[in-house]
C-alpha cells in the first residue's frame, strides 16, 4: 500500500489549483477579489504586507480626493473625457460603488483643490486596476 506522504499531496492540490487558473489566464479570483477591494488580491495570494500597503495607500488617496471635494465621475458616453474619468474612477471598486450609493463626490465644486481631489480619486482607481492585474499574475503564476 503505497501512500503519498501529506506534504507531497499539499504541494500536488497547488499545483493543481495554480494549473486551474493558468488555463484561464483572462480571469482569476485573484483579480476580481483585487479590483474590488484594494489590496486584496495580493491577501489572497499571501503577500501581507504589499497588500496592506495597496489598501492603506489606494484607500488613503481615494478618501482624500473625497476630503478636497473631488468628483466622482458618471457615466457618460457623450463626452469622452467624462466618460474617461468614470473608468479610471470606476477602478476603485468598492470605494466608488459605496461612494456613489452614500452621495460622496456630488457637490458642486466650490473649493480649488476639488481638481486636485478629482484626479486623486482617478489616480486611485487606475493604480488599483494595475494592482489587481499584478495579483492576477502572481496567482497564475507568471510573477513570481
Amino acid at each position: 500500500m503505497a501512500t503519498t506522504p501529506p506534504a507531497k499531496a499539499a504541494t500536488t492540490s497547488k499545483k493543481f489549483e495554480k494549473e486551474s487558473e493558468a488555463k484561464s489566464p483572462l480571469f482569476s479570483t485573484a483579480l476580481l477579489l483585487g479590483w474590488l477591494i484594494p489590496g486584496a488580491g495580493h491577501l489572497l495570494s499571501r503577500r501581507w504586507v504589499r497588500g496592506g500597503l495597496l489598501f492603506a495607500a489606494i484607500g488613503l488617496m481615494f478618501t482624500l480626493g473625497l476630503l478636497m471635494q473631488g468628483k466622482l465621475y458618471v457615466p457618460n458616453p457623450g463626452d469622452p473625457l467624462v466618460f474617461l474619468g468614470f473608468i479610471g474612477d470606476l477602478g476603485s471598486g468598492l470605494l466608488y460603488i459605496g461612494g456613489r450609493l452614500f452621495g460622496a463626490g456630488q457637490t458642486p465644486v466650490q473649493v480649488v483643490t476639488a481638481d486636485y481631489g478629482t484626479k486623486f480619486i482617478v489616480v486611485a482607481g487606475l493604480l488599483n486596476v494595475i494592482a489587481a492585474v499584478d495579483a492576477h499574475n502572481i496567482r497564475i503564476g507568471r510573477k513570481p
